[in-house]
């Protein structure tokens, strides 16, 4: 993939709850990509070829994160940071039309729609990267964030594509189930 700059992979496990009691552990796993942005600094109305650049990135990041989790996954997120001489339609013709398949197959499943976010960004520019139940888009208990960022990127030509999984929602979950 020539696009591909470079890769990051963050493992979190976390080991008590918020009030410091030992819980049942509970695994982050964050995969990033850093991609030259072929459109960048110019308006197309066709985005396609992000389609197949957020296919073939997630499936690269989808196999090293799930593989790092250790476990099943059972909560999925995605997310993109586009660099400032992009558009922020870039950054959603990278995680919307086709990366939902590639997570999906990593993580065995997942019936619920994967939630995301996308903004433009300067380099070093964090985000909060929101992981769901990927069976049931209704699990508040699931409903968590990671925040990531990569110090040097995204450049202004480029998109930074973050997905993650985890293990388990929240320690200590204590919203109720609503509607």
């Amino acid at each position: 993939m020539d696009e591909l700059r470079k890769t990051l992979l963050l493992r979190e496990v976390i080991r008590t709850d918020p009030m410091g009691t030992p819980c049942s552990p509970v695994v982050r796993v964050a995969a990033l990509a850093v991609l030259r942005n072929p459109l960048a600094g110019q308006v197309f109305e066709d985005l396609t070829p992000l389609f197949a650049l957020g296919a073939d990135a997630g499936a690269l990041l989808a196999a090293e994160a799930v593989a790092a989790l250790g476990a099943p996954a059972v909560s999925y997120g995605k997310a993109a940071l586009v660099g400032v001489a992009g558009d922020m339609e870039h950054g959603g013709a990278v995680v919307h039309p086709r990366l939902g398949a590639p997570m999906r197959a990593a993580s065995e499943g997942g019936a619920a729609v994967i939630p995301s976010n996308v903004k433009l960004a300067a380099m070093g520019t964090a985000i909060d990267l929101p992981l769901g139940h990927k069976d049931d888009a209704w699990s508040f208990d699931h409903f968590d964030t990671m925040t990531v960022s990569v110090p040097d990127g995204p450049r202004p030509d480029e998109i930074v594509l973050a997905l993650a999984y985890a293990t388990a929602g929240r320690p200590k979950p204590r919203c109720p189930k609503g509607g």
